[in-house]
């Protein structure tokens, strides 16, 4: 019996050492099936290019956190952000027809009328579910991205255009509010003419700075078919507001004029005591120029009518990605509520969506809330499917027209049918 009891320990240990060794033999296969596992899910994982046009080096390292946060929300989905540096739409647009465009990319409401109409982006419509809340956005910025009743675009951010001025040089002449109307504009400029700056307002004579002023006669830029019609009588009256303070009143200047290369940096540089500007010259002026003390205010009214123009730019998806699943995952992110407060809560842009601008309380920010209230009656910055030929023609003679080369009329009318004859030939 005692030897049937030793043999019985000794059996009782083998089967004890044997099962650790199972143990672990089971343990070391467990780790090695997981760490293949995962191996294969980071392999397997799917990669979504995203292209856009570059901003401030701040910008970028914001969206490139942003993009950190997506994926680690989004362990399947990796995403490579792409720079454009120079000619963006041109080379979208060749990629486009080579068929190697990005899955998803920036596009400017300017150039979305032509990319919607060729039917190369996907419609987001079947994608978009109640919970993600599209009564949420400023429907101006939303219908900048419709076509025959679709949405092809959700836009990111937007900016429309305040009155920046002086406050240091406003009260050099004893005026403590800003100007309401664009009479009052007019006055204060030719008041602060030769004070503390060498101008009173800084004029921006581009297409997307005239269109509110031709808008409050009721002129327009383009017919229902996209032709230009910037010559009408009523368009000349908002362009003539221009013409005026810059050629009799003496009180405006552009850029060129003073050496500048921008309209914020015309007033940072006290060349000017007011200028018309969007989000973007805030940072710009407070991080450039922080000796200014500037104020903002909504765009005086002219013809008694509010005017303002907004710019915005859309994610949108190309139709021919293979990873339709993964780009919309991306798109809902970036303009869902919490992506967009990430991305747009620094102040570098204004958040599309009502509820992330009142949660970050842009609303009631002093410098921000006359850039917010104007969306409400902004237009778009749109203009047709052509866009080149209609800003390139006015530009060109508009300038023209400022600087005394030719009466206002008839640069416009040239400017139209010149316009208007290369539109025929794309149409």
């Amino acid at each position: 019996m005692v030897n049937g009891c030793k043999f019985s320990v000794i059996k009782s240990k083998l089967l004890t050492v044997f099962g650790v060794a199972i143990a672990i033999a089971i343990a070391f296969i467990a780790c090695h099936n997981l760490q293949l596992a995962n191996q294969h899910s980071v392999s397997t994982a799917i990669t979504i290019k995203l292209s856009g046009w570059g901003g401030s080096p701040v910008e970028q390292k914001l969206l490139t956190q942003v993009l950190q946060d997506f994926e680690a929300q989004h362990q399947n989905i990796k995403v490579k952000y792409e720079v454009i540096s120079d000619q963006y739409m041109d080379v979208i647009k060749t990629r486009l027809v080579g068929e190697a465009a990005p899955d998803v990319f920036y596009l400017d409401a300017l150039e979305a009328p032509f990319l919607m109409s060729q039917n190369v982006l996907e419609p987001l419509d079947n994608y978009i579910t109640p919970e993600f809340d599209l009564g949420d956005f400023e429907e101006t910025l939303i219908n900048s991205f419709k076509y025959q009743n679709k949405i092809y675009g959700l836009p990111k951010d937007y900016s429309t255009l305040a009155l920046f001025y002086n406050k240091k040089a406003f009260a050099t002449v004893g005026l403590n509010e800003p100007p309401t109307t664009w009479e009052e504009l007019r006055s204060y400029s030719k008041q602060l003419t030769g004070k503390l700056n060498k101008y009173g307002f800084g004029e921006i004579p581009e297409l997307a700075r005239q269109v509110y002023k031709i808008k409050a006669f009721d002129g327009k830029i383009v017919d229902q078919n996209g032709y230009g019609t910037f010559a009408s009588e009523a368009s000349l009256k908002g362009l003539q507001l221009v013409i005026d303070q810059y050629q009799k009143d003496r009180s405006s200047a552009q850029k060129s004029d003073v050496g500048t290369n921008s309209g914020s940096e015309m007033f940072g540089q006290n060349k000017v005591a007011m200028v018309i500007e969007g989000n973007w010259a805030i940072p710009y002026l407070t991080e450039t120029f922080p000796q200014i003390e500037f104020a903002t205010a909504q765009v005086p009214t002219i013809n008694d009518k509010k005017g303002t123009m907004v710019f915005t730019v859309a994610y949108v998806m190309n139709k021919q990605t293979q990873h339709k699943a993964e780009a919309w995952e991306l798109i809902s992110y970036l303009t869902g509520k919490a992506g967009m407060e990430k991305w747009t809560g620094t102040g570098f842009a204004l958040p599309t969506r009502k509820s992330v601008a009142k949660n970050l309380g842009y609303d009631q920010d002093t410098l921000r809330s006359p850039l917010v209230a104007g969306v409400d009656y902004a237009t778009p910055w749109q203009v047709s499917k052509y866009p080149g030929a209609i800003v390139n023609n006015f530009e060109n003679q508009f300038i023209s027209a400022l600087l005394g080369q030719q009466s206002l009329k008839q640069a416009m009318v040239q400017a139209e049918n010149a316009a208007n004859e290369q539109i025929r030939a794309m149409d």
